[in-house]
């Protein structure tokens, strides 16, 4: 997604640490823009023109990181996988190390990055996500630790095999399980451009992950309700006792509106997380493609 400025560079890196292994390796580079004024396209073609082992996909238009992801992974025939950023953030140098570690017994070895080079906004905000998130899906979360990682085939055949419209691909290969490690990796500058990530697409992405993985925000409001409808009930008992020992002969204008207000925002929001959640089953029920590719080379 707007990386004409880093594909050139990209490719390079990969073809020399990928070489280190084996010759027998494809590069996967997926276009998830679609617009003419995006020139990625152009520099996908040159390296695929350049070297048979790159292959390039583009979508017919931009449906996201972890949809362009999955149009990826479908089109993979390796035994052993690697997902990669474009940015650069994350170095193709790395790849060996992650390879030495998959061959002990692993089926999955994250990255870990230990010193992140973003922003400190973006590192705080990462970290409350995924503290929410871990809480929520009841799966551990690490904010050190994004796309970037060793997969082997069958871990990403069972990845594969969700087909929900949420997709988050960190979360997926998480959720499959299969033996897992990490190692620390070395965490580089942005070389080009700035992440299209604002708080704006966060906020939204975390929302819809929570949604799409977990229903614990129903459960909360179940009793959530349950402790307030307790509550009323005691808290009504209270107020007739009072009655009945004639102290009070007045009711209170206060307590009825604070109640009134309160009572009625709960059901607000509770109608919003239902509303959410009815939102999702209709964007699964229409069945519609996770992406549409419209050019492909060298496949």
């Amino acid at each position: 997604f707007n990386g004409e400025n880093l594909v050139d560079e990209l490719v390079e890196r990969l073809i020399n640490s990928l070489s280190t292994i084996t010759s027998k390796f494809e590069i996967i580079l997926v276009d998830d823009d679609g617009a003419e004024k995006n020139k990625s396209w152009e520099k996908i073609k040159e390296n695929c023109g350049n070297d048979f082992r790159v292959k390039g996909i583009k979508l017919s238009r931009n449906f996201g990181q972890h949809h362009a992801i999955t149009a990826g992974l479908n089109e993979c025939k390796g035994n052993w996988i690697i997902v990669l950023d474009c940015d650069l953030q994350d170095r193709p140098e790395e790849i060996p190390s992650l390879y030495k570690k998959a061959l002990e017994g692993y089926d999955i070895v994250y990255a870990r990055r230990l010193i992140r080079q973003d922003s400190i906004l973006k590192k705080i905000s990462s970290k409350i996500f995924y503290k929410i998130f871990g809480w929520l899906s009841g799966i551990p979360q690490d904010s050190s630790i994004a796309n970037f990682g060793i997969y082997s085939q069958k871990a990403i055949l069972a990845v594969n095999q969700m087909k929900e419209p949420l997709r988050a691909f960190g979360i997926m290969i998480k959720w499959v399980g299969f033996n897992s490690t990490s190692i620390d990796v070395v965490h580089s500058e942005r070389l080009s451009g700035k992440s299209n990530y604002n708080i704006r697409k966060l906020i939204n992405l975390a929302l819809d992950i929570s949604i799409s993985f977990s229903d614990k925000p129903l459960r909360f409001t179940v009793k959530l309700g349950a402790v307030i409808s307790i509550s009323s009930f005691l808290f009504g008992l209270y107020n007739l006792i009072l009655v009945v020992n004639g102290k009070i002969t007045q009711p209170g204008y206060a307590s009825l509106i604070i109640s009134i207000w309160f009572l009625s925002g709960l059901i607000i929001f509770t109608l919003g997380i239902i509303g959410l959640y009815i939102e999702k089953i209709f964007e699964g029920v229409k069945q519609r493609p996770l992406y549409i590719i419209q050019n492909k080379i060298n496949f």
